[in-house]
């Protein structure tokens, strides 16, 4: 058993355990239920459930979302609307967001998948300077997929 100020009190009986908080107004808690014997401390329960809340409500604040967002291409889509895309894509990847591209074929497209990775190697030289590619080109039905992400700087790492 551990007492209130941490000192190490030693093998108590559970009942005499039990007077001791009680007598200091705190909780009597098991720290390692599983030990032989069970080790417990006296505690303010209630302080302490506050301060493990105020932890993971800190830790959570300080996490980073990643959000996933989307560009849609035709297999025939001009350079200047590449472009376009390509723009946006950068900011972002500006932003720290990660990038699905997405090329849809129809109908007579689907026997021309290599136009889809032609444009899909376009756009990656147009961003390659922001942004790398997660996962290379894959079919996922219709749609010839590739995720991209934010390009680490190594001058950064260092710092």
């Amino acid at each position: 058993m551990i007492d209130d100020e941490g000192n190490q009190v030693g093998v108590t009986n559970t009942n005499q355990a039990i007077d001791m908080a009680a007598s200091k107004k705190l909780d009597l808690v098991k720290v390692a239920p599983n030990a032989k014997p069970p080790v417990c401390r006296i505690m303010d329960y209630g302080k302490y459930r506050y301060d493990m809340e105020k932890k993971e409500k800190e830790a959570r604040k300080k996490q980073k979302t990643i959000n996933v967002k989307e560009l849609r291409f035709t297999p025939n889509i001009e350079d200047h609307d590449l472009q376009t895309k390509a723009n946006k894509a950068i900011d972002f990847l500006k932003n720290g967001d990660r990038i699905k591209v997405s090329v849809r074929f129809r109908g007579r497209e689907m026997g021309h998948t290599d136009l889809g990775k032609e444009v899909l190697d376009k756009f990656v030289d147009l961003v390659s300077e922001y942004g790398v590619v997660d996962k290379k080109p894959k079919m996922e039905g219709r749609n010839l997929v590739m995720f991209l992400s934010e390009k680490k700087d190594k001058d950064k790492e260092d710092n």
